[in-house]
């Protein structure tokens, strides 16, 4: 199953997003509107970083900052790693489970897709593997499809 599977299954308002002048605040309400756990920063429609509830744990409370002070671009993570509509799903888990992160952002040549978290690459994967349990029994028992 490649990576654009995954992305047709979710809304296509799925891209909630700040700007790097944002406060975390403001970020942070976002998240919890949307019920999500990292929003992507873009600025002049660029892709400029992510922002999630680790960086918040992380650079914002354990470093004693106040949310509604700090900016987004202060504590978001910049050095994107990002895969591609194309990729299988089975390589997003493979980099999420190396690079120890959540979320990863779809791009395209340049040009932002979505994003991708490890619920949606989990819940994906699942219900791929009860289509094809539910095939092989019908399969085994005789039953047509």
């Amino acid at each position: 199953m490649k990576i654009k599977n995954v992305l047709s299954d979710k809304s296509r308002n799925a891209i909630f997003s700040v700007t790097s002048k944002q406060s975390v605040f403001e970020a942070l309400q976002l998240m919890a509107d949307k019920n999500i756990g990292a929003v992507l920063v873009i600025d002049d429609e660029q892709l400029v970083g992510i922002f999630s509830e680790r960086d918040y744990a992380r650079k914002v409370i354990l470093q004693g900052k106040s949310s509604q002070q700090t900016l987004v671009e202060e504590v978001m993570t910049s050095k994107l790693i990002t895969v591609s509509s194309e990729q299988k799903l089975e390589e997003a888990m493979l980099i999420m489970s190396e690079k120890h992160i959540r979320h990863l952002p779809v791009v395209d040549e340049g040009d932002l897709k979505g994003i991708i978290s490890i619920n949606d690459v989990v819940n994906s994967i699942i219900r791929d593997q009860k289509v094809r349990i539910a095939s092989l029994e019908s399969y085994i028992s005789g039953s047509p499809y």
